[in-house]
């Protein structure tokens, strides 16, 4: 069965539209939901006494705190908990004092780490100029790769992409943190890999049917590639779905803000790029 997604390309406008002009919003009166990687926090691996003490248990004894568990090395846990705006020196260390006692003799310290919010500042700035330069380098990639509205095309669709995996990290008020640095750059490069391989059968079909018009043409190719295209979406997403009821609380939020950039990658690889495409003459360009 072919399916026209030409057909629809207005509607494609305004779903990307209306979702983009709800990431501005979000991201202007909620902002983003900080972790303590970057808003400062207290990070200590401890080790339990006895394998009766479970992460679960820690997790339920320092509920006040709302803190981060994760296991490391199948033994020892991290604990990561979040300190006021602004704290001072004292409150940081009574924080400590805090969770200590809470957790008491249950278990044993084998580093404390507090990351005060000048470290979680510069922290934050390393973290959006690995994302600026990772957007930059896939652009100066699809400009030289291709020409004209190949490269307009992947151009606004990556901008789409990077900017509707921050208003996900704001609507959905997700932890932005080293995780979601990675998310975004992982879901973009998936998401660029999706273009490039649509972008080379299209430019096939042009060079093999010279009078069909541009976009039956793109239907065509989009049609072709969509068995494959649909299979590594779905395999992925798959993954993220066992991960969000099997992988634990610490990966739920990962599995989540994945599955959301599979699919708005998808979406913009059939249309955004391809309805900015058609908008270009590239027989004439080719001439």
């Amino acid at each position: 069965m072919k399916i026209h997604f030409m057909k629809y390309r207005k509607l494609s406008y305004w779903i990307s539209g209306t979702l983009l002009l709800l990431t501005v919003l979000s991201l202007i009166f909620r902002g983003l939901n900080y972790g303590i990687d970057f808003s400062g926090g207290i990070a200590m691996e401890v080790t339990p006494v006895n394998a009766e003490y479970t992460i679960d248990k820690m997790r339920a004894d320092l509920a006040e705190f709302s803190p981060e568990l994760q296991q490391v090395d199948g033994t020892s846990v991290l604990v990561r908990v979040g300190l006021p705006k602004g704290a001072t020196d004292a409150q940081q260390n009574e924080r400590v004092a805090q969770i200590k006692g809470i957790l008491g003799e249950k278990v044993q310290y084998s580093q404390i780490q507090i990351v005060g919010p000048k470290i979680g500042g510069e922290l934050v700035r390393g973290g959006i100029l690995a994302i600026l330069f990772a957007f930059v380098m896939m652009a100066i990639y699809v400009w030289i790769r291709y020409k004209g509205g190949y490269a307009i095309g992947a151009f606004v669709s990556l901008f789409l992409d990077f900017m509707l995996m921050f208003g996900f990290f704001s609507v959905a008020g997700l932890e932005f943190n080293q995780t979601a640095i990675a998310v975004i750059l992982t879901g973009i490069g998936y998401s660029i890999n999706d273009k490039v391989v649509n972008y080379d059968r299209i430019e096939e079909n042009i060079r093999k049917y010279h009078k069909m018009p541009m976009d039956k043409l793109i239907d065509l190719s989009v049609n072709e590639m969509l068995r494959r295209t649909m299979l590594t979406s779905v395999s992925t997403l798959l993954a993220m779905v066992g991960l969000y009821f099997f992988g634990g609380a610490q990966l739920q939020e990962f599995a989540l803000a994945m599955a959301f950039s599979i699919v708005m990658g998808t979406f913009t690889s059939i249309y955004i790029s391809n309805v900015i495409l058609l908008n270009f003459n590239l027989r004439d360009a080719e001439k």
